[in-house]
């Protein structure tokens, strides 16, 4: 196609547009505003799933959590309503039992799931938080953002230690936050016995809700001792490996349990629990979900968009009918009219493809400068996969040129003689 790298061509398509300001303003929007729905509703939609995915950062998405509750039916000789109990021996039975189980980590808790928390005291200050007997191993599970110290380790349990590791709030309230007070090292008072800190944490958002930065965590092995509670255990929060099917995992967990305790295995109270892992999945497939339908509706608002530009070049050719003769009589080919009008209709497109698409980025830009330090609103980091991008611009053009052969043949089948008759 020659007549693209004819100068003259492209005066002409310049004079035909900006004698028409107005009229192709008007067409570009359509197209435009397709692009631009496009990229920012597809950037916004990353960005949520990337938000999403900093709240869980440093939390297993493939977890369970487990807990004992009341039978709801007899069995075994044993009436129903009896409650169930998770003790420590259990992990040693379901990792044994449940290959597919990558590791457990038992908790117990005081001032979570409705129970009251602990009393706490420092310097003539107390007050009452959430209290936390766990094994190293719930880090894995639900990773603290430590702002001092350090988390439990196996030392800390096996020698049954008086060490804990504080909320962000335990330490604003106890230490002098406003004079960052080292407080490593020092102590404070849980339940009449004073406990050295060694470690303070922040709230990960999206911990799950397991965790808060009013709770203070102490070795499961002391916490045990401190309430008598032997080796029972409130829950357990359990990983699958990567490539297991964590419902599978649920159900045998379950199953394996009721038979140990002799409860019923159609008894589906016995023990609760929570399938984060089931849940994330929901989450993820309303995100994809979410990102299919923008460039659904992306695309249709382009395809309208272009459908706009064949009925504007339609008028155009109608208009411009006397220009089109004279230069049928002075020689110039069927084809060269049917490129010219095909490439007003490509430039027309290509033009407001490109200036919705910025318009789009821009506000990406805007929207994450406003929440890039909200770190409870879940959006981070909108970007758009600009292979999408490209293919929608591929589509746009090709329309494009679809669109456009209806007014180039138009433009084709005026006779010349015809033409200059027209007023």
């Amino acid at each position: 196609m020659n007549i693209i790298f004819k100068k003259d061509t492209w005066q002409e398509i310049y004079y035909s547009l900006r004698n028409n300001k107005l009229r192709t303003f008007l067409t570009m929007i359509g197209v435009g505003w397709g692009m631009f729905l496009f990229v920012s509703l597809l950037g916004a939609a990353k960005g949520m799933e990337n938000g999403f995915d900093k709240l869980f950062s440093g939390f297993a998405t493939n977890s369970i959590f487990l807990w004992a509750q009341n039978t709801t039916i007899p069995y075994d000789g044993f009436p129903k309503g009896r409650q169930m109990e998770l003790h420590l021996t259990d992990m040693d039975m379901l990792k044994r039992k449940v290959p597919q189980i990558d590791y457990i980590s038992p908790q117990n808790s005081k001032g979570n799931f409705g129970n009251p928390g602990e009393q706490m005291s420092r310097n003539g200050k107390s007050a009452t938080y959430s209290l936390t007997g766990d094994y190293p191993i719930g880090n894995k599970i639900s990773e603290k953002k430590l702002i001092y110290g350090r988390y439990l380790n196996d030392a800390d349990v096996s020698g049954n230690k008086n060490v804990t590791v504080i909320g962000e709030e335990i330490y604003k309230n106890f230490f002098d936050a406003k004079k960052n007070e080292n407080p490593i090292g020092k102590s404070i008072n849980i339940k009449g016995i004073f406990f050295n800190v060694i470690g303070v944490f922040r709230v990960r958002q999206g911990g799950g809700g397991m965790n808060n930065d009013q709770t203070a965590f102490i070795p499961l092995s002391t916490y045990t001792k401190m309430y008598n509670d032997g080796d029972r255990v409130g829950f357990f929060a359990i990983v699958s490996k990567p490539n297991a099917d964590l419902n599978d995992v649920e159900s045998s967990v379950k199953t394996e349990l009721k038979s140990k305790y002799h409860a019923s295995p159609d008894d589906t109270n016995a023990f609760g629990s929570f399938n984060l892992g089931k849940e994330f999945g929901k989450l993820t497939g309303f995100l994809t979900g979410m990102q299919l339908l923008t460039i659904i509706v992306g695309t249709l608002t382009i395809l309208a968009g272009v459908i706009a530009i064949s009925n504007i070049l339609l008028i155009t050719v109608k208009e411009r009918t006397k220009e089109i003769g004279i230069r049928r009589a002075l020689g110039a080919k069927p084809a060269e009219v049917r490129n010219q009008i095909l490439l007003e209709s490509v430039v027309i497109t290509l033009t407001s493809g490109l200036l919705g698409f910025i318009f789009g980025i821009l506000l990406l830009m805007f929207i994450d400068g406003l929440t890039k330090n909200q770190d409870k609103f879940p959006f981070y980091n909108p970007t758009v996969n600009y292979s999408h991008v490209f293919a929608a611009m591929s589509i746009m053009v090709i329309l494009g040129l679809i669109i456009g052969m209806i007014p180039a043949q138009r433009a084709v089948k005026i006779r010349p003689i015809e033409a200059l008759r027209s007023e």
